[in-house]
């Protein structure tokens, strides 16, 4: 682990210029009145007066690692990344966020670094879907299968997107591998900087997906296809395929012949949500959209699209308050305000936190549109 003072100087936050743009598009920041913090103070705090005041800041935890700041910041302050360092050192102190859903999701994370661990993962493939036991093709579905137990009631697509993944790549004469000892990818661990678990299952994942021989891993989770195209070559080694996130794949142009043959009908108008690891992490905007239209939906944006998207307001199941709310409750006013009748998304997890917000009893009357995700809305049309 690096010490506090290489954190500052690999993420250059010693060349701050206290100008305030991230300031003034953190959704985090956006939403305080009491314990006002903001990047820009953090990172002075940072420089000025060193580790104990990171440390201490409550956007050390409740920082969406959006990536909105760094992409604004003329300096390049790398911001995302010196949160993820800087949690990481205060892990390694016994320091961390509050983790929602009483740990859950940290609890099988931690579960699955057991290398002799049995899952049974496979039960969500129906008889009508068809996969092979050596493919060039993984099919990698993340935490969909346990997403159904713990969000059931919020009526979460969980492995209805797993479903519609595989019936999609059937109908594209693929029959893909879906491994049986896959593990969650890490990617909540590694941004809470829990690098421990983190390691244990990037390099039990590695090991898995190396011996397939496989060329190509499609995955529908944003975080997973980010995290092991990119975080396990930095962190534990390359898995040797191309990693792609569906919408990638479908937006190719013979795929997209395949699946839209003939023009489609003219549909209702619908808005996008932009996932912060698809969008500015990996650069995905258009792939989606031409999905989107090609499907004949007339699609509508909403004020803050593509680079200038919202996160939808919680990130790695740490710090889920109010201020996430509000979050939350604005970007569905967003959706509503454009005329959209669906809002659509690309990762399960923002589907999750606006169902979830749209239950509140206060607000949740004003909030309300229908959210589906962009890899069931094209199975349907199959």
């Amino acid at each position: 682990m690096n010490t506090f003072a290489e954190i500052v100087q690999s993420n250059q936050a010693w060349l701050c210029l206290d100008c305030g743009k991230c300031s003034s598009v953190c959704p985090i920041t956006l939403h305080l009145v009491d314990g006002y913090t903001s990047p820009r103070l953090l990172v002075e705090g940072a420089v000025n007066s060193g580790e104990d005041r990171v440390l201490e800041d409550p956007l050390l935890w409740s920082c969406l690692t959006c990536q909105r700041c760094t992409e604004i910041c003329p300096s390049g302050v790398q911001f995302s990344e010196f949160i993820h360092d800087a949690r990481q050192l205060a892990w390694e102190k016994g320091q961390s966020g509050d983790c929602t859903h009483s740990g859950t999701i940290q609890s099988w994370m931690r579960m699955m670094t057991d290398p002799a661990l049995e899952q049974n993962r496979l039960d969500w493939i129906d008889d009508d879907l068809r996969i092979a036991p050596e493919s060039e093709v993984i099919y990698f579905p993340g935490c969909l299968p346990y997403y159904d137990t713990v969000f059931g009631d919020l009526d979460v697509e969980g492995t209805e997107i797993a479903r519609a993944a595989v019936k999609i790549l059937n109908h594209l004469g693929i029959e893909p591998m879906v491994l049986e000892n896959e593990r969650c990818c890490g990617h909540d661990s590694y941004w809470q900087g829990d690098m421990d678990t983190f390691r244990k299952l990037a390099e039990l994942n590695l090991e898995a997906i190396s011996q397939t021989g496989a060329k190509r891993l499609v995955t529908t989770c944003p975080e997973c296809a980010y995290t092991l195209k990119s975080t396990y070559p930095e962190q534990v080694g390359s898995l040797g395929l191309e990693v792609l996130h569906i919408t990638e794949l479908l937006a190719e142009d013979d795929n997209l012949q395949k699946l839209f043959p003939t023009n489609s009908p003219e549909l209702y108008p619908v808005t996008y949500q932009d996932p912060c690891r698809l969008g500015r992490f990996m650069g995905i905007y258009q792939q989606p959209r031409d999905l989107i239209q090609n499907l004949g939906y007339q699609l509508v944006e909403m004020d803050h699209y593509a680079h200038t998207s919202t996160c939808c307001g919680t990130s790695c199941w740490t710090t889920c308050g109010q201020l996430n709310k509000k979050v939350q409750s604005e970007r569905l006013m967003e959706a509503r305000s454009t005329g959209a009748e669906k809002l659509i998304t690309s990762c399960v997890k923002c589907q999750i936190h606006y169902k979830c917000a749209q239950r509140d009893p206060i607000s949740g009357s004003e909030i309300q549109i229908d959210i589906q995700d962009l890899t069931t809305l094209i199975a349907e049309k199959i």
